[in-house]
This record gives structure tokens, C-alpha cells and sequence, in this order.
């Protein structure tokens, strides 16, 4: 893979990883017009850059990252008349309050995090299942036509509580299916808990740091663990630093554009988008175009 070709799929990756379009399906699409070989350091290539997308999310939102919630002044007094158990639980309530987003994000986490770890082999099959990819694509296109009808009617209470957090989170397990797109899911899951749009997409994308860390520094760790998978990543490093370079800065015009985009227009666009696009993809399928396995 050339540099050309390394930064015309970092560039398809940070446009497509925050919207709710699939970019599983955008990057092998990229790759068959561009006549780009499925070899181990190609995917091994499409999971590593995801650390450049990751960073634009704590790049834009750098105050909700590294930001406690404070905690007023602990009344020692009121401690002495306590019981064991009761200075626990006042410990804990002070704890959750001060850690509050991550220990959301980390219950949202959760439930993507166990099936990862169930089913990850098949879960890594579906992914090379081009046809799999191109299905789901309409589907979730058929979906976001509706999406504004049926979840748009947000409540007056926008912050996330570990209920949301927790539903959000079961949500964001249908993304495992190659093509639905985790955004769309995880946004999809926090309007069905009555978050407006612009909540919803925000909440998706500080979701996307914990899960996506995980998800592609297993598969790193797993590659370094190899002598050969290390040598050829090691070999290819400079390619790797260009392709996340890339899809960071990329990925932080996207969300830029995606919030206003949403808060102004809903989904139906990107709805009609996945329609075509899946409906390419399954063309180039039958054309001979693209194999089955990716």
C-alpha cells in the first residue's frame, strides 16, 4: 500500500467513523476502487488509524475528559456518628459524583465490552462478509428514514444517567454487526431514551473512545504478540503515523460538520446515503468487483 493509498483511506475513515454511515463499508468500497490487496497489514492498517479518530473526539472535547465534578467540603463531624456501612455508601455517593462521566461511559462500555470478549472470532468473520456489510447498509438506511418520526421527542431532562448510560451501551451491541454503524446505533439507542439529537450524538462519541481504545488495542496487542505481525508493522510505521495524522484531523472537520448538520436536518440524508451505498456495494459484488471477503 502506497502513502497515496494510505492517506485516501485514513481520509475515508475519519469522514466515516463518527457518522452513522459505516465506515467498514466506505473502506472496503475505497479499497476495491482503488484495486488495493486485502493483505494482513492492510487491516491491520484499517484498526490502527482508528487512534487518530479517537483523538479528535478528546481534542474537541478535551473538557469533558479531563474535567471532575466538584464535591463540596465533607462535614467530619457528621462521620462520627456513622455506621461502618454508612460511611461506605457515603464514600461511594462522593466517589460515582466526582468520577460521574466516566463511570457512565464505563457502564455503557460494558455491555459491547462482554460480547466483544464472547464472541469476538465471529464477530472478526462477519466483519470479511462483504455481503453482510452491503445488507445491513440498507437496512440501517431504511431505519434512518424513520429514525426522526419515531425517537425525536426529546425531554426536558438532557443529562445521562446510568439508566441511559446502560441502555445506550445494549444499543451499541447491534453495531457488531458489520455495516450497521456504531454511531448510528449508540445515537439511534440515546433518542429512544428521549435525548435530543445533538445529546445523543455527543454522548456516541465520548462512547466511542473507551470502546474503540479497547476493540483496536486488543487487536494491536494481538499483532505485537506475533514476531512477524510485529516486524511488519514496525516496518511500515511511517505509513501508520501518515494514516492517523490523517484520520485525526479529518475526523474533527467531521464531527464539526455532523453536529450542526444533525441539529438542523435529522437523519434522512444519511439514510438515503447508506441506501445507495449499500446498494453499490452489493452491485460491485455481483459484478465480480469485489469479493465476498473482504
Amino acid at each position: 500500500m502506497s502513502s497515496l493509498e494510505a492517506i485516501i483511506i485514513a481520509i475515508v475513515e475519519g469522514l466515516t467513523e463518527f457518522l452513522p454511515v459505516s465506515s467498514t463499508g466506505h473502506m472496503i468500497i475505497t479499497q476495491a476502487l482503488l484495486g488495493i490487496e486485502s493483505t494482513p497489514f492492510v487491516k491491520a492498517f484499517t484498526v490502527i488509524i482508528q487512534f487518530g479518530a479517537i483523538l479528535s473526539v478528546v481534542f474537541l472535547y478535551w473538557k469533558r475528559f479531563f474535567r471532575l465534578n466538584r464535591i463540596t467540603v465533607f462535614d467530619k463531624s457528621a462521620v462520627v456518628g456513622m455506621s461502618f456501612v454508612q460511611k461506605g455508601q457515603a464514600f461511594l455517593k462522593r466517589f460515582l459524583h466526582k468520577f460521574d462521566f466516566y463511570w457512565k461511559l464505563f457502564i455503557a462500555v460494558i455491555p459491547a465490552g462482554v460480547l466483544g470478549l464472547i464472541f469476538g472470532d465471529q464477530i472478526d468473520s462477519l466483519l470479511e462478509n462483504v455481503f453482510v456489510v452491503s445488507v445491513m447498509l440498507v437496512i440501517g438506511g431504511v431505519v434512518m428514514l424513520f429514525v426522526d418520526k419515531w425517537f425525536n421527542k426529546p425531554g426536558e431532562n438532557q443529562s445521562i444517567s446510568w439508566q441511559r448510560a446502560l441502555k445506550i451501551g445494549f444499543f451499541q451491541c447491534i453495531a457488531m454487526i458489520p455495516g450497521v454503524s456504531r454511531s448510528m446505533a449508540t445515537i439511534v439507542g440515546g433518542m429512544s431514551t428521549k435525548l435530543d439529537r445533538k445529546n445523543a450524538a455527543e454522548f456516541s462519541f465520548f462512547l466511542a473512545v473507551p470502546t474503540m481504545a479497547a476493540a483496536a488495542g486488543y487487536k494491536l496487542y494481538k499483532l505485537i504478540g506475533d514476531p512477524l505481525s510485529a516486524s511488519m508493522l514496525q516496518d511500515n510505521i511511517r505509513t501508520l503515523i501518515i494514516g492517523n495524522v490523517v484520520a485525526f484531523v479529518v475526523a474533527v472537520i467531521a464531527i464539526r460538520f455532523f453536529i450542526d448538520f444533525l441539529t438542523k436536518h435529522g437523519f434522512k440524508a444519511f439514510g438515503w446515503y447508506r441506501i445507495i451505498v449499500g446498494i453499490l456495494l452489493i452491485v460491485l459484488l455481483l459484478s465480480g468487483t469485489v469479493s465476498n471477503i473482504a
